[in-house]
């Protein structure tokens, strides 16, 4: 399995070797050793989902508050999607900064984003399912939403799908109706930089 880091502090992309033959293809998409060795923790599995989208759904920005978050390890088991990680941490050298990777099925790549992290992704062919793993368990008090389509942060979303079709965004009322990256941040809900360096640091056991 290849690792490579994301530019934002705390986001990986994982890539795992496919065999294939003439019966279909075989990869193994989470590996707690290589997981640990990156990271520098384990993955604590609280949660798995499950979802289906139609070409042009968009979900997010999702996040959840520090502590303890929600920390995704996620990948496309079929169709396509434009996965994105959102830095949303006031003080980190890459605030507001995205950084977008295609997951597929057949490619199988993986992006791990840790808590405190923003997450969205937009579905590129129709019956796209999406599967990650989450470090803890959905709690609606904690968690929230930022406008994907916030200019302050300006995500370039495509319009077309993979097919080269043009695609409508679908979003969810709540997703449509979800303020600004400034507008979260004035409301105190962002995990800051260094919230999140602390929290790591306990993770790994540092603190």
């Amino acid at each position: 399995m290849d690792v490579s880091a994301l530019p934002i502090d705390g986001a990986w992309v994982f890539s795992p070797i496919v065999h294939g033959d003439d019966r279909g293809s075989f990869s193994e998409w989470f590996r707690a050793d290589v997981f640990e060795e990156t990271v520098g923790h384990r993955f604590s599995l609280a949660q798995a989902n499950s979802s289906v989208s139609a070409a042009g759904t968009l979900r997010g920005i999702h996040f959840a508050q520090l502590p303890p978050s929600q920390a995704k390890y996620v990948t496309c088991a079929a169709g396509a999607v434009l996965d994105v990680v959102v830095d949303i941490r006031p003080g980190s050298p890459t605030y507001g900064r995205w950084e977008a990777v295609e997951l597929d099925a057949r490619a199988r790549r993986v992006v791990y984003l840790s808590e405190g992290l923003g997450h969205a992704f937009l579905s590129l062919e129709d019956g796209s399912v999406v599967n990650y793993l989450c470090s803890a368990p959905y709690a609606p008090g904690r968690e929230h939403g930022i406008n994907p389509h916030d200019p302050a942060i300006g995500i370039d979303w495509p319009r077309e799908d993979r097919a080269g079709r043009p695609m409508e965004h679908l979003l969810s009322p709540k997703d449509q109706a979800a303020p600004g990256l400034e507008e979260v941040r004035e409301a105190g809900l962002l995990p800051t930089y260094d919230a999140w360096q602390q929290w790591r640091a306990s993770q790994r056991g540092d603190a």
